[in-house]
């Protein structure tokens, strides 16, 4: 075991010897991406002089790139089964060896995707001399593993599966640099709202995750009428939630559905307070400095919620059933409902108000 002394995610086991190329496999959204970036700066203190390439998404490699990380490069994932699987793009074999090979040789694979079931595979097809990650009792294994639970918070997984490479934590959450750039895209969509200005995120991956909009857009117009800045962000097929909200809170609540990677970097470094779901805008927010209020459904606060409560209020319906058909909702051995009901609709609308004049307040 390594003796060295500091924070510790599980066991540190003993770090290889000569690595010299470290391919990460973190795929999925950009929450799921945030949620590794701990690890990956704890790879790269431990691991100083090697390349780190991330194995992820475009949009990875778009946060990313001009701004310092710990990452060398990201290469997007070639379309594959159980894997990545990106809507109407399909899996090519001779695609995906030729993108085999052109990350060869790799030291270390570091598998932060999941079980394994798939991924494991996957990463051993690149030879890697050394291979860590989480399995399930059925995934091949690694040649160190834990065992994967799904009640275990993302960021703290990550890490512990980074201690079997022999790496400690240098930080327990994701942080993201913010350029120059960043903010001056920032200054062309947010040029004429006034200050202190509040950011507002209606939407998630998940339906079931959503907080009302209506709700959104009640706080929404109580702190624009209170002289703040309040716009209402989200991706390009979140356009008709966003403009929704927008419009119930009534001008001057300004929606924007159209930013590039930077100019979100930028929008959520200028804002005083951030409002929202679980979702990939609300960590990318955390990530940048900003405050923020999230309504959470409780399992999701498990694997995802903010550890600290000084800067981020969380609050969390306890429905543990879904509200149309009564199915635990609680048990990963049960299949999905086919219902998208919200889990978090039972969260007052003064409670979520109440956390964000606390914040805009100071306190």
């Amino acid at each position: 075991m390594n003796s060295d002394a500091g924070p510790a995610v599980g066991p540190i086991e003993a770090k290889w010897p000569d690595v010299r190329r470290i391919a990460v496999l973190r795929g999925g959204g950009l929450g799921d991406l945030l949620f590794a970036v701990p690890a990956m700066a704890a790879l790269r203190a431990a691991y100083p002089d090697a390349e780190i390439v991330l194995l992820g998404t475009e949009l990875h490699r778009e946060l990313f790139a001009g701004r310092p990380s710990p990452v060398t490069e990201v290469r997007p994932l070639p379309p594959y089964e159980n894997v990545h699987e990106p809507a109407g793009k399909p899996f090519d074999a001779a695609e995906q060896q030729a993108w085999f090979d052109a990350l060869k040789p790799v030291d270390l694979a570091v598998q932060l995707h999941g079980g394994g079931r798939n991924s494991n595979p996957f990463l051993r097809r690149l030879e890697p001399r050394y291979l860590v990650g989480a399995r399930t009792p059925d995934a091949a294994e690694a040649d160190r593993w834990l065992p994967f639970r799904y009640y275990q918070h993302e960021v703290l997984r990550a890490l512990e599966v980074a201690g079997l490479a022999g790496v400690r934590p240098v930080e327990l959450e994701p942080s993201i640099a913010v350029t120059d750039a960043d903010r001056a895209a920032a200054d062309e969509v947010l040029e004429g709202l006034p200050e202190p200005l509040v950011v507002v995120h209606p939407g998630a991956g998940d339906p079931r995750r959503r907080w009302p909009a209506e709700r959104f857009a009640e706080i929404a117009a109580k702190l624009a009428a209170g002289g703040r800045g309040v716009v209402v962000i989200g991706a390009p097929d979140e356009r008709e939630l966003v403009e929704r909200v927008a419009g119930l809170a009534g001008p001057p609540v300004r929606a924007l559905t159209s930013l590039s990677m930077s100019a979100l970097v930028g929008v959520l470094d200028r804002c005083s307070a951030f409002a929202g779901n679980d979702s990939g805008p609300r960590h990318l927010a955390a990530a940048v400095g900003a405050p923020t209020v999230s309504v959470y459904w409780m399992g999701n606060v498990v694997n995802a919620g903010p550890l600290s409560r000084s800067r981020h209020r969380l609050l969390i319906s306890w429905t543990a059933n879904c509200p149309v058909c009564g199915v635990d909702c609680t048990r990963e051995d049960l299949p999905r409902c086919e219902h998208d009901d919200s889990f978090v609709a039972t969260v007052p609308v003064e409670d979520v108000l109440g956390e964000l004049e606390e914040l805009l307040a100071g306190r």
